[in-house]
Parts: C-alpha cells; structure tokens; sequence
C-alpha cells in the first residue's frame, strides 16, 4: 500500500513539476516577445517615426532656434565684454588671458548654438542603440 502511495504522489508531483516547468517556459518566451516588440518601437528613429514632423523640428531649429539663440548669446557675451573692461579700470589693469578666456567662452558657446540639433541627435541615436542593444539581449536568451 505505500508503494502506491509513493507512486501516485510521484507520478503527481512529476505531473506538477512539468505543469509549472511549461508555464514558466511560456512565460519567459511571452516576456521575451514583448521586450523584442517594445525595443523595435523604442529604437525608432525620430526619422523613421514620422519623416515630415522631423523635418519640420529640423527647419525649425536653423531657421528660428538658433537666430534667437545666436542674438541671445551676443547680447550676453557683449555684457560680460563691458563688464569685464568696467570691473579692470578701463584696462588699466590689463590681462591677456582674460581676453583668451573670453574669446574661449565665445567660441564654445557659438560651436554649442551651431551643434545643438546634431548634439540632440546623437543623443537619441546613443539612446536607440541601447535600447536595441537591450532587445537584443533579452532575445538572445
């Protein structure tokens, strides 16, 4: 009488054992479906989104941005020009370098207004790689 006992309660935990095995099987194939789908939705490119829209932020951004930006960063750095000559006594006490500093300034913030759409691009870029490096990674498995 114990071995069929014994035999009945294998045959069921066998029976459980493979009923969960199955389950989590699927359910890791289902998780892996959906981070595949997510990650090519994700990875989509502001371009391959929707072409006309980028096209219309791009024009926007050489045509109105960075003129705005541009009389924005000349009114500053002629205000930091003035109160850099005022603050040393009308170059009474004059120092090179600070003209070197400044023209450094400029020419950063300048590169920066010029750049700005291909440094936000390539952020996105950097951002699409990851997440599809992701996607990858959770196919793979």
């Amino acid at each position: 009488m114990d071995t069929l006992k014994e035999k009945i309660t294998e045959w069921i935990k066998e029976l459980l054992i493979g009923i969960i095995q199955e389950n989590f099987t699927d359910m890791f194939t289902a998780v892996n479906e959906q981070v595949s789908n997510a990650a090519s939705q994700i990875s989509t490119t502001p371009q391959g989104w929707n072409a006309s829209i980028f096209g219309l932020v791009q024009s926007i951004s050489e045509e109105a941005v960075i003129p705005i930006a541009g009389i924005i960063i000349t009114y500053v750095l002629c205000y930091e020009l003035i109160s850099m000559i005022m603050e040393k006594n009308n170059l009474h006490d004059l120092d090179t370098w600070m003209f070197m500093k400044f023209v450094l300034k400029a020419a950063i913030a300048v590169y920066l207004v010029n750049y700005t759409f291909d440094i936000t691009m390539a952020i996105f870029e950097l951002g699409q790689t990851v997440v599809a490096k992701a996607g990858d990674l959770g196919t793979a498995t």
